[in-house]
């Protein structure tokens, strides 16, 4: 790692962003105590397994009489991040080597219903948009189309609120953004946290003012909209393109991948093809006859089939590549979405997929997690465990199945907003695939309720499942699947008690006094008074006892209800000794099923 060469006496280091102290101490080939002394005097304080930035590390390089320089060399074993990823490719970007152009990378972002994925689907001529449950995105895909002889590389992100870290990951690992705003509705939520978002990662961004023939179509309040948040498009003096169309009807579409190609251009994307392939995962899922399936987009370099692969905790060897289309292929480039076949288990949404040599076959083999991105939403089972202690609290146990990482990463999201101080949800186990026998066994012994999304349960499940009294319910809209989650932790809740005053009656006389009851007239005042109803005794406004109508009758004639200015005789029951002049409420209550 410490090269030879010298620049004015001081030794050139290659140093990792970020790197360990420990790691930092071993380049520079220097007791630790002395790296955290130099540290301390710059007022940093880290421990020897902490990790610093590269541009810390340098400082503190320069002070020990080093020259530092960023190591953007992947070493043997080295686990990848998607932010050391990111950072990779950004260095390859800014390089002035003479590497290989790629196609750009733009994700399509904006609120939800404003027509992303109808676009999408006009630019590919496809037909997503209608295979969609509930006309929401609920995955993230990736497709290619050609303009010009050029292509570009699409990432179709979520656009409900449900889906947030998704869409972070979509801009992340893009070129370039195409905010999606309706001309008839303007900038909306999910329109203003993606703008917030795009700002703070300065992601080059295009506006599509979508659905410009619509008779409410006014793009120029959807202009000042975005101006008001920092959005200023060209015809205002900004530096953002602004593209009116219509994603249904075909209306300036070539205009935007026009608009595309230009800002691709300004920005001179490139990449090192030549080395192994560096990807991240966008969507995983298993298929019944393929085995673990992965939606990979490779980021930099070359992945080949036969290649020896690692991702988080997944490892194997590429036996079948295909592109979007489902056509075979047998390399992919830069930019390239590819879907790969060969890893051992279903990989993770975020992780990043990279070449393996044996030190990272033999990581995997003993456990340990290897380019494991910090920011996955959905761990292991450990990892999920809420581990509430309260024993006063209820809890729902459940099995979450779903058909791609992505879903169990967007339940996960949703079901975590679910606050309650008397009930909570824990996970006994989730997976990607089908409900089956393990999955009914484990409910059985574990008390849990077995919820599925977009998948389906085995005969031998769902016979094991009516046998065992296991419920199983499957959705194909997420909300549907948490509302009925909510619903079945309400069912844990105490009910409700909804108390309703029916009326009063004064007491005019007493009739007889028995051991549990009495008999007594009186008149209604207000309301009615009911047979059956529960009544408060009050006397001087205060109440003095409880008891219940057991009799009721006007004219000395049974009656169900008397109402307000007619006289009664009730027979009360209760330990209260009633008097002349004391006021009877009437209420009623009723049990009612509480919600989250």
């Amino acid at each position: 790692m410490v090269e030879e060469k010298t620049t004015e006496d001081k030794k050139i280091v290659k140093l990792p962003n970020p790197v360990t102290v420990k790691k930092f101490a071993e380049v520079l080939e220097l007791p630790v105590s002395n790296v955290i002394t130099e540290l301390m005097k710059n007022g940093i304080m880290a421990t020897i397994n902490e990790e610093i930035d590269f541009e810390t590390a340098s400082i503190i390089a320069e002070d020990l009489g080093f020259e530092a320089k960023e190591d953007m060399e992947v070493h043997e074993g080295e686990a990848i991040t998607l932010e050391r990823l990111i950072d990779i490719c950004k260095k390859e970007q800014d390089s002035k080597e003479k590497l290989s152009p790629r196609p750009p990378i733009v994700t399509i972002l904006g609120h939800v219903d404003h027509g992303k994925t109808t676009l999408l689907d006009t630019i590919r001529k496809g037909n997503v948009a209608s295979q969609e449950v509930g006309g929401i995105t609920q995955h993230i895909s990736a497709y290619q189309v050609k303009k010009k002889g050029k292509l570009v590389t699409f990432i179709d992100t979520p656009g409900h609120e449900a889906f947030s870290a998704m869409r972070e990951r979509g801009v992340s690992i893009a070129d370039v953004a195409i905010l999606v705003v309706a001309a008839d509705d303007g900038v909306r939520p999910q329109t203003k946290e993606v703008i917030t978002y795009l700002k703070e990662k300065k992601i080059p961004t295009i506006v599509a003012i979508n659905k410009i023939d619509k008779p409410e179509a006014n793009p120029q309040r959807v202009k000042q909209e975005l101006a008001e948040h920092e959005i200023t498009v060209e015809e205002w003096g900004g530096d953002v393109i602004a593209n009116e169309i219509s994603a249904k009807s075909n209306i300036g579409i070539d205009d935007l991948l026009d608009s595309i190609l230009l800002v691709s251009e300004v920005l001179e994307l490139k990449a090192d093809e030549k080395r192994e392939g560096l990807g991240v995962v966008l969507e995983s899922n298993l298929d019944p006859k393929k085995g673990p399936v992965s939606t990979v987009l490779v980021k930099t370099g070359t992945f080949k089939v036969g290649h020896d692969i690692v991702t988080g905790t997944a490892f194997g060897r590429i036996k079948r590549m295909e592109n979007f289309l489902g056509k075979q292929i047998d390399f992919a480039g830069p930019s390239t979405p590819v879907v790969i076949m060969g890893l051992d288990k279903t990989s993770r949404a975020n992780d990043v997929v990279q070449v393996a040599g044996k030190k990272a076959f033999s990581k995997i083999k003993k456990g340990e997690p290897f380019g494991l991105s910090g920011k996955s939403a959905i761990k292991s089972k450990k990892d999920l465990l809420k581990n509430i202690d309260d024993e006063h609290i209820k809890k729902l146990y459940i099995i979450v199945k779903a058909d791609v990482q992505g879903s169990l990463e967007a339940i996960d999201q949703i079901l975590s907003t679910i606050k309650s101080e008397e009930v909570a949800w824990e996970y006994v186990n989730v997976g990607v695939g089908n409900i089956t026998e393990s999955d009914v066994k484990l409910a059985a012994d574990s008390g849990a309720m077995i919820v599925g999304f977009s998948v389906t349960a085995t005969t031998v499940a769902k016979r094991l499942a009516e046998k065992e009294g296991v419920t199983v319910k499957i959705f194909n809209v997420i909300y549907e699947l948490v509302e009925e989650i909510k619903s079945s932790m309400a069912d844990l809740l105490p009910p409700e008690i909804v108390r309703t005053d029916l009326g009063r009656l004064k007491v005019l006389a007493i009739f007889k006094h028995g051991k549990k009851d009495m008999i007594v007239g009186g008149r209604v005042i207000d309301g009615v008074a009911v047979k059956k109803a529960l009544v408060e005794v009050k006397r001087e406004k205060e109440i003095i006892g409880k008891g219940e109508v057991s009799n009721l009758q006007q004219n000395k004639k049974p009656a169900d209800e008397v109402k307000a200015g007619n006289e009664c005789g009730i027979t009360f029951e209760g330990k209260v000794k009633i008097e002349e002049g004391d006021i009877f409420q009437f209420y009623e209550e009723k049990e009612e099923r509480r919600k989250l």
